[in-house]
């Protein structure tokens, strides 16, 4: 009975170490970007781990800022100019720390919310696969999977709404003080139409002076 249990036991820690070994370290960051600004952020990543950089403005100007991400060496690995979204993959040619920084230099007067998801895969040798894996424990990695995918399609659709959601605030703030600004000149151009027609038919007193002899 002792040897039962200890040998489901080591199963379950084996299932475990292999959903762990799935798994997909990373940050995950939504952060504001004021105007003439510059933010950057760094990982240390080991050579040979395959890594994604996804990012997107969320609310801002015209919903773009610059990126670029270099590795531990200062060469540019990636580098976009005013883009609104982007996703890029790369493998880690070496140990070290990478930077990857958001740029709003260009834009003068609005400031930018910018939702970024930096994904660090775990790296093959450091995972064990000596075992196979039963019908239900390939299941529950199957789920696992599923679900992480489910995850990063909901945030994508959170993203989208709270971008449409924004667009659609500005487009309602820019339509009421348009309309409030054509409300107030027509106002002022019946006022002046009233005065300039009653400054045409307001009676004009005259004086008439008499010449004596």
């Amino acid at each position: 009975m002792q040897e039962l249990e200890k040998k489901k036991h080591v199963e379950r820690s084996v299932l475990w170490a292999q959903l762990l070994c799935g798994w997909v370290l990373g940050t995950e960051l939504t952060f504001e970007l004021p105007d003439n600004a510059k933010q950057c952020f760094y990982e240390d990543i080991t050579i040979g781990t395959k890594c994604t950089l996804e990012f997107q403005v969320v609310t801002g100007g015209h919903y773009d800022v610059d990126c670029r991400l270099e590795d531990p060496d200062g060469i540019t690995l990636y580098k976009e100019m005013k883009k609104q979204y982007d996703s890029f993959t790369f493998t880690a040619s070496r140990n070290g720390t990478f930077k990857f920084c958001f740029s709003n230099e260009f834009s003068t007067f609005t400031h930018k919310t910018v939702y970024f998801d930096f994904q660090v895969r775990s790296h093959p040798g450091n995972c064990f696969t000596t075992i196979t894996l039963q019908s239900m424990e390939s299941a529950c990695v199957s789920i696992h999977e599923a679900l992480k995918l489910v995850i990063d399609y909901q945030t994508h659709f959170r993203l989208r709404e709270a971008q449409g959601r924004s667009r659609a605030e500005d487009l309602n703030t820019r339509v009421a003080f348009w309309s409030i600004g054509e409300a107030i000149i027509l106002l002022v151009v019946s006022i002046s139409q009233v005065v300039l027609l009653r400054s045409f038919f307001s009676d004009k007193k005259t004086t008439t002076t008499r010449v004596g002899s």
